[in-house]
């Protein structure tokens, strides 16, 4: 097998898929039985500076580097060989956000990412002018912003593009992006898989009177769907992303594409009445529909699959971030205490409290809200966890807690979502959150009330969900859709499905009343903790 596999490195019988997630860059590469042969990382967190949650641009590089050197240098230890050839390449990030370049291909101002909630005025004036939900984080959100600000940038914009269609900029020369993630900066049109033609229009008269030197067409990236040719990774490229020069120029990329559909192609959830729930510092859910929604709400993304097709997504900024944070403090006391406890034990046992605890958490509240949360309407973040006195406050409810009100904002989307009718037949759950088998998964279950299904990629699908998008743009027939060849990938790989409880699904309708009615608490921690 070793051999086997050495073989298929040299023969550049592989496909590599690199992401850049919130806090880790993950390199994967696979074999043509889509099966893992080597990873890499490198860890990293965004910055608030001057009031914009941003990543520097070295750090991107530096990030992609090393998770890539990592990997290489597991292949060459465990396979003997270097990773001079990759069949296909293919890049996946955080969707969103701004990155705005000139006509010398300068950055204007730094990132803008996903998680900035500053755009309030653009998203109310073009939700209403599209008649389609346009949420603050979305790029033409933070552009139309900017010109809203009088930004004297703005009239230097010559490119707009995404963290992903930066990296696959640099590395081929493509100025290009994959369908599902120019679905967050700019609406689609599923039948025609391009940029909303009518809104293009609506949007260049909106700023008529600005007098810019371009359209917004002119500044948007290409739109490709998956299977198609993204272009090659170049000599400058080769050496960006290896620095020795061991890997070799003219390797095929696919099209970018956004960490949700990534996380659609990991679950394989990319057909009508499938979906799938992305959880990490952000959490998404994402619902392939079979016909668009009755009406505008302000809580659901329309987004694409890769493939094009109509999803919509229940997007929050927040996730596990304040779970992780509660983590720290018990391994500080742990370390305290002199006890020796890995990370996994740890969060396994705190994770497994949780099921012993009441199905409404005792009657106990929390926000992880590390930043503003569109769903809820706040424009900023205060983590915040509160009780009355007669809070059933054990360890039991306390872990809980933490674990529904990660999904409390994603709750109160997928109520619309039921009242539209929307039918679901499966919902597959990944993320880290779900490493500890059953809890999280119940407590989704609860929230969706559906069942859930777990995978054994739960915990890495993103990169590895963006390498098999490589592979099906190297290796498809001339008539294979995207979910016919997930369905071979996924043969023979069901998953763990939990059906919800009942105790569970009241418990979280109460919880999330509670989370509602509680909305002025979080509020005035805002406005009074500065």
């Amino acid at each position: 097998m070793r051999q086997q596999i050495s073989a298929a490195i040299q023969n550049g019988q592989t496909a590599l898929g690199i992401e850049l997630g919130s806090t880790r860059i993950k390199a994967v590469l696979i074999d043509e039985q889509f099966q893992t042969i080597a990873t890499g990382s490198y860890e990293w967190e965004n910055q608030l500076l001057d009031g914009i949650w941003t990543y520097s641009l070295d750090t991107v590089w530096q990030g992609i580097q090393a998770s890539y050197q990592a990997l290489a240098t597991s292949v060459q230890a465990e396979y003997g060989v270097p990773l001079t050839n990759i069949g296909s390449i293919g890049f996946s990030a955080m969707m969103h956000g701004y990155l705005a370049f000139d006509a010398k291909d300068q950055l204007l101002v730094p990132f803008r990412t996903w998680r900035n909630a500053s755009t309030e005025a653009a998203e109310k004036a073009l939700t209403a002018l599209f008649q389609y939900n346009i949420p603050q984080r979305w790029s033409i959100a933070h552009l139309y912003q900017a010109i809203l600000n009088q930004e004297t940038h703005v009239a230097d914009v010559a490119f707009l593009t995404t963290l992903a269609g930066y990296v696959h900029w640099q590395l081929t020369g493509e100025k290009v992006i994959g369908i599902g993630d120019a679905s967050g900066m700019f609406p689609i049109d599923s039948q025609y898989k391009d940029y909303d033609p009518q809104m293009l229009h609506q949007f260049d008269d909106l700023i008529h009177s600005e007098n810019l030197p371009w359209k917004i067409a002119d500044i948007l990236p290409k739109v490709l769907v998956a299977g198609e040719a993204a272009g090659n990774l170049s000599a400058a490229g080769a050496l960006r992303l290896d620095p020795t020069g061991t890997l070799q120029p003219g390797i095929p990329l696919c099209p970018s594409e956004g960490d949700a559909g990534t996380g659609m192609v990991a679950t394989n959830s990319v057909a009508q009445r499938s979906g799938n729930v992305s959880a990490g510092t952000s959490a998404f859910a994402m619902i392939v529909l079979e016909s668009g929604l009755s009406q505008v709400y302000p809580e659901i993304d329309l987004v694409t699959t890769p493939a094009g097709d109509l999803v919509a997504m229940v997007h929050t900024n927040n996730c596990t971030s304040e779970i992780n944070a509660w983590v720290k403090v018990f391994r500080e006391f742990a370390e305290a205490a002199g006890m020796d406890i890995s990370t996994e034990a740890l969060f396994t046992t705190l994770f497994n409290q949780a099921l012993a605890g009441d199905p409404d958490c005792g009657g106990m509240l929390s926000y992880g809200y590390y930043s503003g949360e569109n769903i809820t309407k706040m424009p900023a973040g205060r983590p915040l966890f509160v009780r009355s006195s007669e809070s059933r406050f054990t360890l039991a409810n306390f872990m809980r807690l933490h674990l529904l009100s990660a999904f409390g904002a994603m709750k109160i989307g997928m109520d619309i979502l039921t009242k539209e009718e929307v039918k679901i037949d499966r919902i597959v759950g990944h993320g880290g959150i779900f490493k500890t088998p059953v809890v999280a998964q119940r407590v989704l279950a609860a929230a969706m009330e559906a069942p859930v299904t777990v995978m054994e990629t739960a915990g890495e699908g993103g990169a590895w969900g963006i390498a098999l998008l490589a592979a099906f743009m190297k290796n498809k027939t001339a008539t294979e859709t995207l979910a016919d060849f997930l369905g071979g990938v996924f043969q023979g790989k069901e998953g763990t499905t939990l059906a919800p409880l009942p105790e569970d699904i009241a418990g979280f309708t109460e919880f999330v009343k509670r989370y509602q009615n509680g909305l002025s608490i979080e509020q005035a921690a805002i406005d009074g903790l500065i």
